[in-house]
């Protein structure tokens, strides 16, 4: 199966329903990408499939054949994107381990609404969960990023 992964064609021999998370860290040693539970419940394992937030974990990698994927790494590999620098600014990560899920999931919310209200940002990052609850600073950080047009 031919993959696109942060602009790069790759090839896989996997099994076809063998879930995407894996082929990212374990062929293709993308590791920003986690994993969490492996139910699709913590967004630990969030990627963005054709712009849309997807949980690599329960996706197989079949499904995802001639779509265009990108992993925190493909964001800004060298960490320069709003997201990523918001989220430093306001001193979001404690252990990190949910980061790379949360960053995308909010970069799919800030890449359809240029300007989200507190309210949008909760509902859209409901599902991603973080074990040491920034949540108000996930939401800052967020914030931050939408007035860095």
């Amino acid at each position: 199966m031919s993959l696109n992964v942060n602009g790069k064609i790759t090839q896989t021999n996997r099994s076809p329903e063998t879930p995407l998370l894996w082929v990212i860290r374990d062929e293709l040693k993308l590791t920003g990408t986690k994993f969490g539970c492996g139910i699709a419940q913590c967004g630990a394992c969030t990627v963005h499939v054709d712009g849309q937030p997807t949980r690599s974990c329960v996706t197989p990698v079949s499904t995802v054949v001639d779509k265009k994927i990108t992993t925190i790494e493909g964001l800004s590999p060298t960490g320069e994107h709003k997201l990523q620098k918001a989220w430093i600014a306001e001193q979001v990560p404690q252990c990190g381990y949910c980061q790379s899920g949360q960053i995308m999931q909010a970069a799919a919310l800030l890449d359809k609404k240029k300007n989200p209200t507190r309210e949008e940002i909760v509902a859209h990052m409901d599902g991603n969960i973080c074990r040491c609850g920034t949540y108000q600073r996930i939401v800052k950080a967020i914030q931050r990023a939408a007035k860095e047009a």
